[in-house]
C-alpha cells in the first residue's frame, strides 16, 4: 500500500490521470468453520509507467487530440441495399466522357474543375426515360460525401430507425415549331409544360409506398391536341411494394397499383419520356433484382390520358408477361422475354383492323461493349389472332458501334438496320405490333415512323465538344416492308396507305440534330431540329391535287429541371 500511495501522489502532482489504487483482498472465511476455499491464481496487474522526466514548472498540459469523424453507419435498419435499383441500357447507347473536367456550365463558371463525373442519381441529359423510383442515390449514405446539394438533402432521409423517405420531382417547358405537322399540310407552333412531384417511403426492406403526381398542359396548338400532350393534374405512379419472398438471397416484391414499366431496350415497353404525359399502367407486377439476374412478371392495363378527368386504365386491354435479364458484366446484358397483349377494342384505320386481337411476342436481346466496340442485337416473333385472322409477324434490329476515345470530342458512331414485318400472306396478317415502345428515340424525332411494316437503315453520331455539351446526329433511310400495307407513325396509327401497292415503298429520309447543354446537376437545355425528305410513297399518297409541301420539319427548345 505505501508504494501505491506514493505513485498516486506523484500522478496528482503532475496533473496526470490518476491510477486506481490496488487493495489487498480480504481473507475468505468459510461460514461453516471448515477449510477456506482455494482462490484461483490471478496474474498481477502490469506496473503503471511513471514519467522519468517531469515537465518544467508552469508548463501547460498538452491539448487532447481532436476527435476523428466516425464512419459508422446510421443507427437502425441497414438501408444500404434499399431500394434495389435497375439501370437497363437502351439501344444506340452513348458513351459519355469521363476523367477530369467541367461537367456542367455552372462548374465552368465557378472554375470547379472535377476530377471525375460528379455523382448524381439523375442523368446528365434533359430526357430521363427510367422512372424516378429507379434513380440510385445510395452514394449519399457515404459519410465522406460532402458535396451535397439542396435537392440531395431531400433524398434518403431517415425517419426514426426503420423508415427511409425521399422527395423530389421535375419540371419542363418545351416550345415546338412543326412545319407540315403530321404530314397534314398545316404548321403547328405550341408550348408544352409538365411538372412532377414524388414521395418515396420505405419501411425497412419490407414495404414501400410510392406516390407521384404529374401535371401536363399544352398551349396555342393550331391542330387538335394529341392524347399524350395534356392530361391536367393526375397520378403518374401510386403503388405499394410488399416483400413476399426471397429467391437466391434476393427479395421479391409485389407491386400493386399504378406504375410505370420500362423494360430492356425500350423498343417494346417504355415510359415514353418524350410524351408530355409519360406512359403508365395499372395492375400488379413482381420484381426481383440481383447482381447477375433481374426478373419481372406482370399483369397490367394501360392508363389512357384524359384532359377532362382523372386518367384510368383501359379495361378492354390486358398486358401480361415475363422479362428476364442476365448481366454478364457491367454494361453487357442478355434479355429474354415473353409478352402477351389482349386488346378487345374494335379499331379500324385506313381499312385495316387495329384492335380486337390477342398477340404473344417472344424475343431476346444481346447488347454490350468491349475494347471500344459496341453491339446491340434484338429480335422477336409475334403470334396470335386479329379478328378472324391469324397473326405471324416479327421484328429484328442489328447495330454495331465504336467509341473513338482518342479523337477530339470523343465521338461514338453507330450503324443500325431495323425491320418490322407488314402485309398479309397465306391468309395470315403479318403486320408487327410495336406494343408500348419508345419509338421517338429509335425512328427519328419527327415521330412520323413507327416499328410496324418498316425498314430503316440508320446511323448515329454522338460527340462531346465539352463534357457539359452532348451532340447527337441521326440519319434514317425508310422503306415499307410491304407496299400494300400502311405507313404507321410513332403511336402505331396507320397514316398513309396504297392498298394495291402502286405508290411503292420509298417512304423517305430523315436527319436529326440535337444538342444538350448541361447547366448544372439539376438542369439542362435541349435544342433540336429535324427534317424529313418525303419519298415517292409519301408523294403518291398525298391528297389529290397536292403538288408541293411534302417534306416536314420540327424545331424544338426545351428547358428541364430535376430536384
Amino acid at each position: 500500500m505505501p508504494g501505491s500511495l506514493t505513485r498516486w501522489l506523484a500522478f496528482a502532482a503532475l496533473g496526470l490521470p490518476l491510477p486506481v489504487l490496488a487493495q489487498e483482498p480480504a481473507p475468505i472465511v468459510p461460514l461453516d468453520g471448515g477449510a477456506a476455499p482455494v482462490v484461483p491464481f490471478a496474474a498481477p496487474a502490469p506496473p503503471i509507467a511513471v514519467p522519468t522526466t517531469l515537465p518544467p514548472a508552469g508548463a501547460s498540459r498538452p491539448a487532447p487530440a481532436p476527435a476523428q469523424p466516425c464512419d459508422c453507419p446510421p443507427a437502425g435498419f441497414d438501408f444500404s441495399k434499399v431500394p434495389p435499383t435497375r439501370a437497363a441500357r437502351p439501344g444506340i447507347f452513348p458513351m459519355p466522357p469521363t476523367g477530369p473536367g467541367y461537367y456542367s456550365i455552372m462548374d465552368l463558371i465557378r472554375k470547379d474543375y472535377q476530377k471525375a463525373p460528379p455523382k448524381y442519381g439523375y442523368p446528365r441529359f434533359a430526357l430521363m426515360p427510367p422512372s424516378f423510383f429507379d434513380a440510385d442515390f445510395k452514394y449519399l449514405d457515404d459519410p465522406k460525401y460532402t458535396d451535397r446539394s439542396v435537392s440531395e438533402s431531400l433524398k434518403r432521409m431517415r425517419v426514426g430507425d426503420d423508415f427511409l423517405l425521399s422527395v423530389g420531382g421535375s419540371s419542363w417547358s418545351r416550345f415546338m415549331s412543326e412545319y407540315n405537322s403530321r404530314l397534314g399540310q398545316r404548321d403547328n407552333n405550341y408550348l408544352l409544360t409538365r411538372g412532377r412531384v414524388y414521395a418515396d417511403l420505405w419501411y425497412k426492406d419490407v414495404a414501400r409506398f410510392y406516390i407521384e403526381g404529374i401535371s401536363s398542359f399544352s398551349y396555342f396548338q393550331t391542330l387538335p391536341k394529341l392524347p399524350i400532350d395534356q392530361s391536367g393534374p393526375d397520378f403518374l405512379n401510386l403503388f405499394v411494394d410488399l416483400k413476399v419472398e426471397d429467391i437466391l438471397g434476393k427479395p421479391v416484391y409485389a407491386r400493386l397499383g399504378r406504375q410505370e414499366l420500362t423494360l430492356g431496350s425500350q423498343r417494346l415497353v417504355s415510359s415514353l419520356e418524350w410524351a408530355n404525359t409519360r406512359r403508365t399502367f395499372q395492375g400488379v407486377s413482381f420484381l426481383r433484382t440481383g447482381e447477375k439476374w433481374d426478373a419481372t412478371a406482370f399483369w397490367l392495363q394501360p392508363v389512357i390520358p384524359n384532359a377532362d378527368r382523372l386518367d384510368w386504365a383501359d379495361n378492354q386491354q390486358h398486358f401480361a408477361g415475363g422479362w428476364l435479364t442476365y448481366k454478364a458484366k457491367p454494361g453487357t446484358t442478355v434479355d429474354l422475354y415473353n409478352l402477351t397483349l389482349v386488346n378487345n377494342n374494335t379499331v379500324v384505320q385506313r381499312g385495316l383492323q387495329q384492335g380486337n386481337f390477342t398477340l404473344n411476342t417472344t424475343g431476346a436481346r444481346f447488347a454490350g461493349d468491349r475494347n471500344n466496340f459496341l453491339w446491340d442485337f434484338e429480335g422477336a416473333i409475334q403470334l396470335g389472332t386479329k379478328a378472324t385472322q391469324n397473326v405471324v409477324a416479327g421484328m429484328g434490329t442489328a447495330g454495331v458501334g465504336y467509341q473513338f476515345k482518342d479523337l477530339p470530342w470523343t465521338p461514338t458512331l453507330w450503324a443500325y438496320y431495323d425491320y418490322a414485318s407488314g402485309g398479309r400472306s397465306g391468309g395470315n396478317t403479318n403486320t408487327f405490333n410495336q406494343l408500348f415502345p419508345f419509338g421517338h428515340y429509335y425512328f427519328g424525332w419527327a415521330d412520323l415512323i413507327g416499328r410496324q411494316n418498316i425498314q430503316d437503315l440508320n446511323a448515329h453520331l454522338y460527340f462531346y465538344p465539352a463534357k457539359w455539351l452532348t451532340g447527337w446526329v441521326q440519319y434514317h433511310r425508310f422503306w415499307l416492308a410491304d407496299s400494300q400495307d400502311a405507313l404507321y407513325n410513332a403511336a402505331g396509327n396507320a397514316t398513309r396507305r396504297s392498298a394495291n401497292g402502286s405508290a411503292g415503298n420509298d417512304v423517305g429520309q430523315e436527319i436529326d440534330f440535337t444538342l444538350n447543354f448541361h447547366l448544372s446537376k439539376q438542369s439542362d437545355i435541349l435544342v433540336g431540329y429535324n427534317y424529313f425528305f418525303a419519298g415517292d410513297f409519301i408523294r403518291r399518297t398525298a391528297a389529290a391535287g397536292q403538288r408541293d409541301g411534302f417534306d416536314a420539319s420540327t424545331l424544338f427548345l426545351q428547358y428541364n429541371f430535376r430536384w
